[in-house]
């Protein structure tokens, strides 16, 4: 039987973020509706995740923290340091605050709580408001191993959650926090050769989703090596082989690498507050 938790969750920020964790953890059976509460300054946001899973909303991120013993910080960066000082009373040391804003460093969050509050920040991405998200997260400096394992009770509910340290969450970012963009990219390519070569542009479409989601699903079910995985499909002097010539004289593997480098760098720089 999956676990359960028996706390009440607040999950401040009701957009796409915050409503993909509180749609994961209901669908999940990992708590009922009834032990969530979100919060947003959005009555449309409020009302919209209300009727979709009978949970309760409300405008006052104070009456959330009085509600929840385990509280989501579900908003976007620009504000995160308002939010927390507001609710930094509220909070105190015994409520669990789990933060998905991204690039907000632990230290900058702890410096507006109570001393020895215990906080998690966590690194989500997008394809979790689909059930299939890639998170990592990180402790602070007062968070206890049980606080750990309920974040990833939590994370896991929608998709899979890594446990790290801090100082590899901008990596995190670079990789699966920006990824989908990279992965989307690629399918529109790949469905444009597809229209290259004469297929319609809505069949060629319809390949390119099926491929890549059909090749994630091998490569994750198979245990294999993906240059085993890559190998079955290769035959010698074959169309295969032709055309991963092309990508590699393309550097497509060296392009890719450095786009995963850039995009840590920029969510380092972000962290350290440079526009």
């Amino acid at each position: 039987m999956a676990r359960t938790l028996n706390e009440k969750i607040g999950i401040i920020g009701a957009g796409k973020i915050g409503a993909a964790i509180a749609r994961g953890i209901v669908r999940a059976g990992l708590a009922r509706p009834e032990q969530i509460m979100a919060s947003d300054v959005s009555k449309p946001l409020r009302q919209a995740l209300a009727a979709e899973l009978g949970v309760e909303a409300t405008p006052s991120n104070l009456k959330l923290c009085d509600f929840a013993d385990i509280v989501v910080l579900a908003v976007k960066p620009q504000v995160i340091d308002s939010v927390v000082k507001e609710i930094a009373k509220k909070v105190g040391r015994t409520k669990l605050v789990v933060s998905v804003a991204a690039g907000v460093p632990l230290a900058r969050l702890e410096k507006n709580l109570a001393k020895s509050a215990r906080v998690v920040r966590v690194m989500p991405n997008i394809p979790c408001v689909v059930g299939a998200g890639a998170s990592g997260y990180a402790g602070g400096t007062s968070a206890e191993a049980a606080d750990l394992e309920k974040v990833g009770a939590i994370l896991n509910s929608f998709g899979v959650g890594l446990p790290l340290e801090e100082k590899y969450l901008d990596a995190v970012t670079g990789l699966s926090g920006s990824g989908p963009a990279y992965v989307f990219l690629f399918i529109e390519s790949l469905a444009d050769g597809g229209v290259q070569v004469g297929l319609s542009r809505d069949v060629a479409l319809k390949l390119a989703l099926q491929t890549v989601f059909g090749a994630a699903r091998m490569a994750l079910e198979s245990g294999k090596h993906l240059g085993e995985l890559r190998d079955e499909v290769t035959s010698p002097g074959g169309t295969t082989i032709a055309g991963l010539y092309a990508l590699e004289k393309g550097r497509l593997r060296g392009t890719v690498m450095e786009a995963v480098l850039q995009a840590t760098r920029r969510s380092q720089e972000l962290g350290k507050g440079q526009a």
